[in-house]
């Protein structure tokens, strides 16, 4: 049975705490040995120490509106990095940011209302935007100096989730999904993963003032126009920008040229 979007629930919120750790080390070990300068082919014009300053910085500004459990968008991003002044320091750095994370995590009851940019107004949005973040930049940095950047299917099939369902209010910094809009075209996105990932699917819905999820069990009967499956890493990575949709692993059907569009204004 397909399992879609809206039926799909976030993680338990210690998951989340857990993978943040694991990602952010796992960031850290690739990045420590190789070359600060290192160029990082899928962020253009980024070194490895622009990458691993731009996560260690999001997390510190993440954990800074937790702690404050802020109501209204900031005015400002500015924290106290504590930014080493050699950049070979950088890995060691971000490491050590790990206990101040889990202890803000741990801390936070994720359904304490704040602002968010997306769709959850609640402090468990902070949580899952920062484990993907750090976890699709993990992979930047490891592609960089040629480790292997496996994804766990389960955890990249929330995260096909978390951006889908986030995507519609993310046009401040990414504003070319403001240009996304139509007829009613529905794009499918679908998991062929086995195990886990299985059957996850989920539905998007072009309308003339913009798009957003199909809810689960509304015009679930609706042929899509255009959909595109593949394995939930490989999916997640393509929804990023980080793969092309006309690679063997995906399977594509309907308007390509609706897709070729859907990703030319999407990836961030």
């Amino acid at each position: 049975m397909t399992k879609t979007n809206q039926a799909r629930h976030p993680l338990p919120y210690d998951t989340y705490r857990e993978a943040i750790e694991q990602e952010t080390r796992r960031f850290a070990e690739a990045v420590r040995d190789a070359g600060p300068a290192g160029a990082v082919p899928s962020c253009p014009d980024w070194t490895l120490a622009d990458l691993t300053r731009h996560v260690g910085a999001l997390q510190r500004w993440f954990c800074a509106l937790l702690s404050q459990r802020v109501q209204e968008a900031p005015r400002s991003r500015d924290v106290e990095l504590g930014l080493p002044e050699n950049v070979r320091d950088y890995a060691d750095w971000l490491a050590a940011g790990v206990p101040e994370v889990a202890t803000v995590l741990r801390d936070t009851d994720p359904a304490a209302a704040m602002w968010t940019w997306g769709a959850d107004p609640h402090a468990r949005f902070w949580a899952r935007r920062m484990l993907f973040e750090t976890l699709v930049h993990r992979v930047d940095a490891e592609r960089s100096v040629g480790r292997d950047s496996g994804v766990d299917p389960v955890l990249a099939a929330d995260g096909v989730d978390e951006f889908l369902v986030n995507l519609p209010h993310a046009g401040l910094f990414a504003p070319g999904v403001t240009e996304l809009r139509g007829d009613g075209e529905i794009l499918t996105f679908g998991c062929t993963d086995a195990g886990g990932a299985a059957g996850e699917e989920w539905r998007v819905r072009l309308e003339p003032d913009g798009f957003r999820p199909v809810p689960d069990g509304r015009n679930s009967a609706l042929a899509a126009s255009a959909a595109v499956r593949g394995p939930a890493a490989d999916l997640l990575l393509l929804l990023y920008g980080r793969r092309t949709s006309r690679e063997p692993v995906f399977a594509l059907s309907g308007d390509t040229a609706l897709l070729d569009h859907w990703f030319a204004h999407t990836a961030f």
